[in-house]
């Protein structure tokens, strides 16, 4: 991995606390990324900050810092376990934390964030929550209501605990917009504006805004609900990565899956994404490529949480190589040693193409980014080419490129539902039909 990607700033030249410093030292973080080496000296002066930095570049660090940084300069942060008293009573019960809250707008990044949150407070005296929804009701209900310091979660399921007098926000000194636009994109706005309105005004906290683009929805957020924040661009000549090798096919749809697996086969990545368009499309590829003897994942929305962070789990320790997924792992997901990702379907909105092929060349590194310009999706390429701001190479599809490919058995049938009743005549016409 390269260091370009950094400045010549040093952590240990900030206004960080032993404790931290120690914790990045143990992860191996020694100097600022542009947005660290920008954001952070303000921060840590009490400073409000709306970002825009391009993916990959240490915002969750940034504001993970700057949030630990805050807490330990707390003056109420007093009794000895480092639990905040801040106003309490001798003898109450009642709930006074958390004092510092970060909303995601996808489990997968809340969990990412929270990861991260582990890793960097090595040595601090801080008590997390994580919160999102999906899984693991009463265990988070039972976590956030034992006086925790930082909730870390998505905006549906804090709200729920809220109403259910779970916890107060009358003390949090420090609040977290993760990924902004995209709490546009999935109409999280209006419970963004709820949580911030029973907050201590904007005046009486830290406020953090990070988003792919300040656009003016986002920075009429940020005015509305921030302390005269300073806004920090983190500009590039190019959308995507000078650390990603774009590159692209053009397929028959039959030429599909032998030009996948013939690619497979030529590049042995050490870590690859595979990103299509539909769940169905998921499942197919996943068999094809397990009867062809790749041991793969399959991720879509409607897979279960549980499910969903195994595989990610597994994916993050090879015990899986390819993660088959759509859109749903396009944003959020940080993980590291992607070496390769490939579009089997083009996405069909220039966004998610940049948000897609970033999940490789993170952090300094350097990845490929490969895209099938089949029958179905090729009208999407203009779009994107436009949109990035640079045309990208078609190779040729040569003979030794497409692979020999063993089908796969059918998945088996669904089962019966509880239902028994006699079949009709309509019923008898129909050809039962495999699922895949």
């Amino acid at each position: 991995m390269n260091k370009t990607h950094l400045t010549e700033t040093r952590f240990s030249n900030l206004e960080l606390s032993d404790s931290i410093l120690h914790g990045l030292s143990d992860a191996g973080f020694n100097n600022c990324t542009p947005i660290q080496d920008k954001a952070l000296p303000l921060l840590l002066r009490n400073k409000d900050i709306a970002g825009q930095a391009q993916t990959g570049t240490g915002k969750t660090a940034t504001f993970l810092l700057a949030t630990f940084q805050h807490l330990i300069n707390d003056d109420d942060c007093k009794d000895a376990g480092g639990r905040t008293t801040q106003g309490a009573v001798a003898g109450s019960e009642q709930i006074k934390n958390p004092r510092a809250i970060i909303l995601a707008p996808t489990r997968e990044l809340a969990i990412q964030i929270h990861k991260d949150a582990l890793l960097l407070s090595k040595y601090l005296n801080l008590k997390f929550a994580l919160i999102y929804g999906g899984t693991d009701y009463q265990k988070q209900l039972d976590t956030i209501k034992s006086n925790i310091d930082l909730i870390i979660g998505t905006p549906g399921r804090v709200i729920d605990f809220y109403r259910q007098n779970a916890f107060t926000l009358d003390n949090v000194q420090v609040t977290v917009m993760d990924e902004a636009d995209r709490m546009f994109d999935l109409g999280f706005i209006k419970d963004i504006r709820y949580l911030l309105r029973h907050m201590p005004t904007p005046e009486h906290r830290l406020n953090m805004l990070f988003s792919a683009t300040l656009s003016y929805k986002v920075t009429e957020l940020a005015y509305e609900h921030m302390n005269n924040p300073v806004l920090i661009r983190i500009e590039t000549e190019e959308v995507t990565s000078k650390a990603i090798q774009q590159s692209a096919y053009c397929p028959a749809n039959e030429q599909k899956i032998p030009l996948l697996i013939g690619l497979l086969n030529h590049y042995q990545p050490q870590r690859c994404i595979i990103f299509v368009n539909t769940k169905r499309c998921a499942e197919q590829l996943d068999d094809t490529l397990n009867a062809n003897g790749y041991k793969t994942a399959a991720l879509s929305g409607d897979v279960p949480q549980d499910k969903r962070q195994r595989l990610l789990n597994d994916f993050q320790e090879n015990k899986i190589t390819l993660l088959i997924a759509t859109d749903v792992a396009a944003r959020g997901l940080h993980i590291p040693d992607v070496s390769h990702v490939i579009n089997y379907d083009l996405p069909q909105d220039v966004e998610d193409y940049v948000h897609r092929i970033g999940r490789t060349a993170r952090f300094g590194a350097s990845g490929e980014a490969i895209s099938f310009i089949c029958e179905n999706y090729a009208y999407s390429m203009p779009d994107i080419e436009e949109f990035i701001g640079q045309k990208i190479q078609v190779k040729a599809i040569t003979a030794n490129l497409l692979a020999d490919v063993i089908t796969p058995a059918k998945r088996p049938l669904k089962p019966k539902t509880a239902y028994q009743g006699k079949r009709t005549n309509q019923d008898r016409s129909r050809k039962p039909t495999a699922r895949s």
